[in-house]
C-alpha cells in the first residue's frame, strides 16, 4: 500500500514519545514528547528503599497528549492514512486491576495508594520475593526459572505481585488481576482492557512472568500456591495464551479514535518492551548484539531457534521464543544502571550547591557538568594502576542477576578529583558490559557486530569510545535518535498488514547508521588489564572466594570478540 503511515509509541522511564513513520520510506513526518508530570515531580517514589511507581494517569495523558502533538505537526493527509499504532513500554512494569481491567489507582479509593500504581522496572522493594522464588523454583520438579536464565529478578512480574499483595491488604482484596504496562495501554486503545481476553505480550509474559509452552503458559497453580497461598487463583486470572508484536490487538475504538482524530479503521498492534522494539528499529539481524543505553541498559541478540533453542543461557534475562521477530529466539540480557550511575554522580556534586547557592546556580552547573566532565576524562592516560569501579549501584541485572549487591570505587587518594572519578565511573558501565559480553560467549551465543541505540550512544562519544575500547569491538550507532518509537512503527507496520515480515519492514522503514566507534589498540590490552581487577573487585564485593575470581579472569584472557 502506497501513502499510508503508522504511529510508534515509546513509552520511557520519564517521558513518553510519538513518531508517525511513513510506511515505505521510514521517513518520520511527526513527533512529539511528553514527559510525566507526576513523576517529574517525584511523588510515589522513594529512592532509598527503591520504591518507583508510577500513576496510570501520567500514561493516559501522555499517550494522548504524544499522539495528538505528533499530529499537528502533519499535514490532513497524513492522518488520513494513519493505518497502525504500535506501542512499546519499559518492563517489566505491572500494576494491579479490577475485572474490567482499570488500573485500582485510577479508582477514587487507591487515588494516592502507590500499591495501586504500575511498579516501574527498576523498583527493588521485591528482593526477598525473588529470592523465594529461586529457592522454590530450584528445588521444584521443574525448574521454572531454566528459560530465564536460572535466577529471578526482583525487577519482574512475580516479585512485584507477591510483595504487592502481601504488604497491601486493600490491593489484595480488589486486585482481580495483574497486567504490564505494555499490555494494558495497548488494550485501553481498542476499548477491551478485559484482563481475561486483552492479548498478552510474548515478550513481557516469557522474559518476565515465566511464560512457557513447554510449562503450559505460566507456573502452575501448585507452584505459586506453594509459594504463598495469597497466590491461589491468580493463574487463572491472568493468561494461557501469549502474541508477538506482528499481531493486532484490534482496531482503535471509537472513543480513542475521536480523541485522536482517527479511524476506527486504524489497528493497534500488541505491544512489547522498548529494548526488544529498538532492537527492530535498530535494524537488528541474526548475533547482532543492540545495546538500548540510557538510565539503563537492555541488550537484545536474537538467533534461529534450529541454532541457538536447543541451549538454556545462564544468568540473563530470557530467551523467548517470538519476542523480538516471530521464529527467532530473543536473548536479552542488561545492566540495572548505566547513565543512572552518571546522574548519581552529578547530583553529589550538584546537591551542595543547590543547598547553598540555590536552584539557578545548581540547574546551570548540571546542565554543563556530564559534558565538562567528558571532556576533562577524555584527556587522561589510561594506566594500568587507575581507579576500579564497579557499577552495581542499582543492583545487578546480568549475568546473575542480584540486586542487593552494591557499587564500589577502589584506588582513591588525595590526588583523585571528580573527572577521574567519572573516568572510572564510566569505565565501570563499559566493564559491566563486557561481562555480559563474556557470558553470551561462554555459553556458545556468537556475537557478529554490535549496535547501540538510546540517549548515551547518541550523546556520549567519549562513553561509547570508551566501550568500544573495553569491547575490543566496532560499534555502529543507529542514525534514528527515536529507534524504540520507530521500531514500534514498523511493528505497526506488519500487524496492519502493510510488511509481510519485520525484516522486509526494517528494510523499507531502517534508517541506517550515522557513526561507528573503532577500538584503539593502544588502550584495548590495558583496558584488559583494568578489566581483571573489575572481576576481582566484584568477587571480593560479593564475597566470592578469590579463586572464582581468578577462574573468571583466566576464562576471559583466553576469549576474544
Amino acid at each position: 500500500m502506497s501513502n499510508s503511515y503508522v504511529i510508534g509509541v515509546d513509552f520511557g522511564t520519564d517521558s513518553v514519545r510519538a513518531l508517525i513513520v511513513d510506511t515505505q520510506t521510514g521517513q518520520a513526518v511527526g513527533t512529539h514528547v511528553h514527559n510525566y508530570v507526576r513523576w517529574k515531580k517525584g511523588l510515589y517514589c522513594n529512592p532509598a528503599t527503591s520504591q518507583f511507581r508510577q500513576h496510570p494517569l501520567d500514561y493516559l495523558e501522555g499517550l494522548e497528549a504524544s499522539i495528538r502533538g505528533a499530529l499537528a505537526n502533519a499535514s490532513d493527509d497524513v492522518r488520513q492514512h494513519v493505518v497502525g499504532i504500535s506501542i512499546d513500554t519499559t518492563g517489566s512494569t505491572p500494576g494491579p486491576v479490577d475485572e474490567t481491567g482499570l488500573p485500582l489507582a485510577l479508582r477514587p479509593d487507591f487515588a494516592e495508594n502507590p500499591n495501586g500504581m504500575f511498579i516501574l522496572w527498576k523498583d527493588h522493594t521485591a528482593n526477598a520475593e525473588a529470592e523465594e522464588i529461586n529457592n522454590l523454583a530450584h528445588h521444584w520438579d521443574i525448574d521454572y526459572t531454566k528459560y530465564v536464565g536460572g535466577i529471578y529478578s526482583s525487577e519482574w512480574f512475580w516479585a512485584k505481585m507477591l510483595r504487592t499483595i502481601r504488604v497491601d491488604e486493600a490491593v489484595r482484596q480488589h486486585a482481580f488481576s495483574w497486567v504490564e504496562h505494555c499490555d494494558w495501554i495497548s488494550a485501553v486503545l481498542t476499548g477491551n482492557t478485559n484482563p481475561l481476553t486483552l492479548r498478552r505480550s510474548r515478550c513481557a509474559a516469557g522474559h518476565k512472568a515465566l511464560w512457557h509452552s513447554e510449562f503450559d503458559g505460566l507456573p502452575s497453580e501448585e507452584f505459586l500456591t506453594q509459594l504463598d497461598p495469597l497466590l491461589a487463583g491468580q493463574r487463572d486470572r491472568l493468561y494461557h495464551d501469549t502474541y508477538t508484536s506482528d499481531q493486532s490487538m484490534g482496531n482503535l475504538s471509537a472513543e480513542w479514535a475521536q480523541k485522536l482524530g482517527l479511524s476506527t479503521d486504524v489497528v493497534t498492534g500488541v505491544g512489547a518492551f522498548d529494548a526488544h522494539m529498538g532492537a527492530i528499529g535498530a535494524e537488528i539481524e541474526p548475533y547482532a548484539f543492540v545495546r538500548i543505553i540510557g538510565t539503563s541498559t537492555c541488550d537484545i541478540l536474537m538467533a534461529p531457534n534450529e541454532e541457538i533453542g536447543h541451549r538454556l543461557i545462564r544468568g540473563i534475562c530470557g530467551q523467548v521464543d517470538g519476542s523480538v521477530a516471530p521464529g527467532m529466539l530473543g536473548l536479552e540480557a542488561g545492566q540495572s544502571a548505566f547513565g543512572d550511575v552518571y546522574a548519581w554522580f552529578a547530583r553529589l556534586i550538584t546537591g551542595p550547591v543547590r543547598e547553598l547557592l540555590g536552584d539557578e546556580a545548581a540547574d546551570t552547573m548540571s546542565s554543563q557538568l556530564i559534558p565538562h566532565l567528558s571532556a576533562q576524562a577524555e584527556q587522561l592516560p589510561v594506566t594500568a594502576n587507575d581507579l576500579i569501579a564497579l557499577d552495581w549501584i542499582n543492583g545487578r541485572r546480568t549475568p546473575d542477576a542480584n540486586h542487593t549487591l552494591k557499587a564500589a570505587i577502589t584506588g582513591l587518594n588525595l590526588g583523585t578529583d571528580a573527572p577521574k572519578i567519572f573516568k572510572a565511573l564510566v569505565e565501570a558501565t563499559a566493564f559491566g558490559s563486557r561481562s555480559i559480553v563474556d557470558r553470551f560467549l561462554q555459553e556458545g551465543v556468537p556475537i557478529s557486530k554490535v549496535i547501540a541505540i538510546g540517549g548515551v550512544a547518541k550523546k556520549s562519544p567519549f562513553v561509547m569510545q570508551t566501550l568500544a575500547d573495553v569491547l575490543n569491538k566496532p560499534i555502529q550507532v543507529a542514525s534514528s535518535d527515536q529507534a524504540c518509537a520507530l521500531g514500534a512503527a514498523m511493528c505497526a507496520a506488519v500487524a496492519a498488514g502493510i510488511h509481510p515480515t519485520m525484516e522486509a519492514a526494517q528494510q523499507a522503514m531502517g534508517s541506517g547508521f550515522d557513526a561507528e566507534y573503532q577500538p584503539r589498540p593502544e588502550q584495548v590490552a590495558t583496558y584488559e588489564t583494568l578489566y581483571q581487577k573489575y572481576l576481582q573487585l566484584g568477587a571480593f564485593v560479593e564475597n566470592k572466594p578469590v579463586s572464582s575470581s581468578q577462574s573468571i579472569a583466566q576464562y576471559a584472557q583466553s576469549e576474544s570478540l
